[in-house]
């Protein structure tokens, strides 16, 4: 099924100019060529274009519609497999909803005075937070758009949809350990750059600490959620004389990208080293071999979300909420 980064690749313009082009937002100027290049990549790929809704948020106004997203990206802009599944739920709701993408972009970006001026001049009626931001930033943003909605943020004052990072981090490792595994590293990253203060990497090691198990701190590596990074770390651990039997990765792509140095020096996998991701993203079926993970409901996240924005715009609620989705283990075959 189509969707409008599709359209956007397409006719070579953003997101958000897609969803305002199919919204019939008005509020910014477009060149007809734009408008009209938008449309011939909507017939292109089929995309089904909802009906507009009469029904909007509180006050009835357009900006009430607009809803920013800031990104969690650590690779390329939209390269990122997990928040790229998060949007596209989000994407999706919003034709239920009659919402339009006002813009996207990532904390870095806001960095930038103009891009941040531009926001804070003509703000949106709501706002999608996929990554912590700075106190200074957050406060910035918050004084112009109250109504926010967060993907596991740390700010506690908003909604936030995600999933227990700990519990399910925790279960991965305790997977390992069902199979025969007591030798187990972890590889992951943290906002703060330090370990000890990811949820991912304290569920593992409780679930080592439950089970009568330690692993030295050479085992635990914060990649800062880098392919390369991760690649060069792995390979240096397992030259060392004692090396684990295990790797418990807190992502799909930082599990695949454990695989690929284990498998340049020749290590297999499962049969001398298994490895475990979580997240379930669309390549790791097709990885060598094929990724046991943990499922995380990445569409569904985004459909939550945008349900609590429209709650907030038209309904409000007295206090904050944290809504946090299942998790699944989904067996293949590097463990």
């Amino acid at each position: 099924m189509s969707t409008m980064r599709d359209i956007a690749r397409l006719a070579n313009v953003s997101v958000a100019t897609v969803s305002r082009v199919i919204n019939n937002d008005k509020t910014y100027r477009m060149r007809q060529e734009t408008h009209d290049r938008v449309w011939k990549a909507i017939a292109q790929t089929e995309y089904q274009v909802p009906p507009p809704r009469v029904d909007g948020a509180r006050d009835g106004t357009q900006q009430n519609r607009r809803v920013g997203c800031v990104l969690s990206i650590v690779q390329e802009k939209y390269r990122d497999p997990y928040f790229m599944t998060v949007l596209s739920g989000i994407e999706a709701r919003f034709a239920h909803h009659g919402y339009t993408l006002d813009f996207l972009r990532t904390r870095a970006e806001l960095k930038d005075r103009a891009a941040l001026r531009d926001i804070l001049e003509d703000p949106p009626g709501a706002l999608i937070l996929m990554d912590t931001l700075e106190p200074t930033l957050y406060r910035a943003l918050r004084a112009k758009i109250p109504v926010c909605v967060g993907v596991d943020t740390r700010h506690e004052d908003i909604d936030n949809v995600g999933y227990d990072r700990f519990a399910t981090a925790k279960s991965a490792a305790e997977h390992l350990i069902a199979c025969g595994h007591r030798d187990i590293a972890f590889i992951g990253g943290s906002p703060s750059g330090q370990l000890e203060t990811s949820e991912r990497y304290v569920g593992y090691r409780c679930a080592l600490f439950a089970a009568g198990l330690s692993a030295p701190e050479a085992w635990a590596h914060n990649c800062r959620w880098d392919a390369l990074t991760c690649m060069a770390q792995v390979r240096e651990m397992m030259e060392q004389p004692r090396r684990p039997t295990a790797i418990c990765a807190a992502s799909d792509l930082m599990a695949i990208a454990a695989l690929s140095a284990l498998y340049s020096m020749n290590i297999s996998v499962p049969d001398q080293v298994g490895v475990i991701g979580i997240t379930n993203i669309e390549l790791s079926k097709f990885s060598s071999p094929p990724l046991t993970t943990f499922e995380i409901p990445a569409y569904e996240i985004g459909l939550v979300m945008v349900d609590l924005i429209h709650g907030r715009l038209t309904e409000g609620f007295p206090v904050p909420r944290r809504v946090l989705l299942p998790t699944r283990l989904i067996e293949r075959e590097s463990v």
